[in-house]
């Protein structure tokens, strides 16, 4: 199979970035299940926009630098505050439906922000946006959509991306998509983790399988933990979005007791990886609860409705009783290494999305931002593919034959140790020796993964082989590390160090 642009993805970077190409030539795009499974899809809170005009260009910045701890790129980031308001008028155009009152943009807060600048749909912010895009990607000429399609490998000749293989996974067969360019927009990685807000796809298959392909990944120890998910035993978590917390709720101990202030001059909105690990430290002393059942209970059901029914079956009432939360596994602000134009080490191929690494987020993401990181820099970086796929060729390529092997107890069981192992030594609190034990036992996993590979595939095999290699980066990268930024934490080197005000990069090989 043959086309102009290879599309791996179908959250809101590789939708938006596939409507874009399909003016300029023929698109395939691929995703490993339906195509409105995504991260897109479970985000709640909202696209930061500067939309208001008690708000500015220059604070949005200070924002997201500040939140950054030193690492973010400010060239960067510039480019994100300054072009996100055009954007949200293109998903308006797209139809979605944003929030009005009173016929403007009804805006939002949430944690970092020093100002109300978060556009949102309710309290499924992501959804809407997916369903807009998804309607526009099947009205669209050009487009070829191949779902439950897993991407395997990027195909990699004289070092251009040219392709991938692909494994069809309903009719068992390889293959070979031939590109001019090629674009990851595989999403994050936080399914590594057991305790996680991500959908089960979240298995990091992009910085894996560039990592394989030779391209250069950065920032991969800076996992960003959402402070607020809902924590009942038995029951599954699911995100309490921080917009719940931007509109006044509290979080409070065990006793009832407000405890934000103690930890952070903006107390409840402060900083992600601050909250995470005040509510991770709170908790070593009793269970942690939201409280905003004190503010109007129309207004609660009218503002989140999805969270307040999510909640309601499972036994608790937002509008009257306190919601237990706990931390749990949000957003890659790491992966692979892009300029603002999405464009990788490796020609031929972009990175757009949670595994793309801009330079916005540095060690710790500002809220919001992603969904305005997916859309700024996958409309930007269409001008550069479009010029590069003008010159280049698409080489005919072999697919490869494939040995389709059953999931095993064993591959569950040895996943399912993984998620543990990534959640224990590579989470919210890190020592070094706990980063120790897990580079030594993922370094066994992967081995594993690998020649169990070359003997015969499935779904599941693969997306655990791609689950070690990003868990292995990361726990590395964090080892790397000797401070405490951001959502890095060692217990001990608790503070930030100088010396380590730089970037890790990682290439194979090297």
């Amino acid at each position: 199979m043959k086309t102009d642009f290879l599309v791996i993805g179908s959250g809101i970077a590789g939708l938006n970035f596939a409507l874009l190409a399909a003016a300029h030539g023929r698109v395939v795009l691929v995703t490993k299940k339906e195509i409105m499974e995504s991260n897109t899809n479970q985000a709640q809170g909202g696209v930061a926009a500067v939309m208001s005009t008690f708000d500015s260009l220059e604070s949005h910045v200070a924002d997201t630098l500040r939140t950054g701890c030193g690492l973010c790129d400010e060239r960067a980031v510039r480019v994100l505050a300054k072009r996100a308001p055009a954007e949200i008028k293109r998903l308006i155009a797209f139809g979605v439906g944003f929030n009005r009152e009173h016929g403007e943009l009804s805006l939002s807060r949430e944690g970092g922000h020093s100002e109300r600048r978060i556009v949102f749909a309710g309290d499924a912010t992501g959804r809407e946006i997916e369903r807009a895009l998804v309607y526009n990607v099947r009205r669209a000429r050009g487009i070829t959509v191949l779902e439950n399609h897993f991407a395997v490998d990027l195909e990699v000749r004289g070092g251009t991306c040219v392709g991938a293989h692909v494994l069809d996974v309903l009719g068992g067969r390889m293959l070979a998509v031939s590109a001019k360019v090629v674009t990851l927009a595989t999403g994050g990685a936080g399914r590594l983790y057991s305790i996680t807000s991500n959908p089960d796809i979240a298995t990091g298959d992009g910085p894996a399988m560039a990592w394989r392909a030779g391209g250069v990944l950065a920032d991969m120890e800076f996992v960003q933990f959402h402070p607020t998910t809902f924590n009942r035993r038995g029951k599954p978590h699911f995100l309490i979005s921080e917009t719940v917390r931007g509109e006044g709720a509290v979080l409070k101990d065990a006793r009832g007791r407000p405890f934000m202030e103690r930890y952070h001059e903006m107390a409840d909105l402060a900083p992600r990886d601050i909250v995470s690990r005040a509510v991770f430290a709170e908790m070593a002393k009793g269970p942690v609860f939201l409280d905003i059942s004190f503010k109007d209970g129309p207004f609660i059901k009218r503002r989140f409705p999805t969270i307040y029914e999510r909640c309601l079956e499972y036994g608790v009432d937002m509008t009257t009783e306190l919601l237990p939360v706990a931390p749990a596994a949000h957003y890659m602000c790491g992966g692979i290494r892009t300029d603002t134009y999405g464009r990788t080490s490796v020609a031929g191929l972009l990175a757009l999305g949670e595994c793309a690494c801009t330079g916005v987020h540095g060690a710790n993401r500002l809220a919001s931002n992603s969904l305005s990181e997916s859309l700024v820099f996958g409309t930007r970086a269409i001008g550069k593919a479009v010029e590069y796929a003008t010159g280049a060729k698409t080489p005919r390529l072999q697919a490869r034959s494939v040995t389709r092997a059953g999931p095993t107890a064993a591959q569950l069981r040895r996943a399912r140790a993984l998620e543990r192992l990534m959640w224990k030594r590579v989470g919210i609190v890190r020592t070094a020796a706990g980063l120790d034990e897990a580079i030594a036992r993922l370094e066994r996993k992967a081995a594993w993964a690998e020649k169990q590979h070359a003997n015969g595939t499935n779904e599941a095999l693969l997306e655990l082989r791609n689950m070690v290699t990003v868990g292995l980066l990361i726990a590395r990268a964090a080892r790397w590390r000797t401070e405490s930024r951001g959502t890095h934490f060692v217990a001990e080197h608790p503070g930030e160090d100088p010396a380590f005000l730089k970037h890790y990069t990682m290439r194979r090989g090297t």
